[in-house]
């Protein structure tokens, strides 16, 4: 019995240290990062009944990641102000225009629509997108956190937004 006692005891720490967890060993994504593409001069089609824009991604996104677009609406003090869409625009005269999105792994879509013939305006021509990639090891982050607020976002995940990349 005495010779059987340091066996099961060692047994028993031997069982206890293995099946211990090690943080080590939990995955980190080092090459996926936040980008900012621009896409300017946007000149949507009427296509079946629908004004669209289409822009294939060079290379695939994952499919976890998440995308967020932000329509150019002026500027203030040079600087571009940067609204996020979907978003729906109330005119003087009781119209509306709206802006949305899609997007697949592949590629993204946007929508104009409004409550009259938006065709040879400048609300379907020569348009500047902001398009956001989150990836989703950060999109539960902070879920407190205002999208709409475009400056808050680059600040918030420290995207470097200076050189954006164009898209188109």
């Amino acid at each position: 019995m005495k010779k059987l006692l340091p066996l099961v005891l060692f047994g028993f720490f031997a069982f206890s240290v293995s099946s211990c967890s090690n943080d080590d060993d939990e995955y980190v994504d080092y090459d996926t990062y936040s980008t900012v593409y621009d896409l300017t001069n946007v000149n949507f089609e009427w296509v079946d009944g629908s004004w669209v824009y289409y822009q294939p991604f060079q290379n695939p996104m994952y499919s976890s990641d998440v995308v967020l677009v932000y329509l150019q609406n002026g500027s203030s003090a040079g600087a571009p102000v940067w609204q996020q869409i979907p978003i729906t625009f109330y005119l003087n005269d009781g119209n509306e225009i709206d802006y949305n999105f899609d997007f697949t792994v592949n590629d993204l879509q946007l929508y104009a629509g409004g409550t009259f013939d938006l065709g040879g305006t400048s609300y379907v021509n020569n348009r500047t997108f902001r398009v956001v990639f989150v990836p989703a090891e950060f999109g539960n982050k902070n879920a407190n956190l205002d999208y709409s607020d475009y400056e808050s976002v680059i600040e918030y995940y420290n995207i470097d937004d200076s050189n954006p990349v164009q898209l188109n």
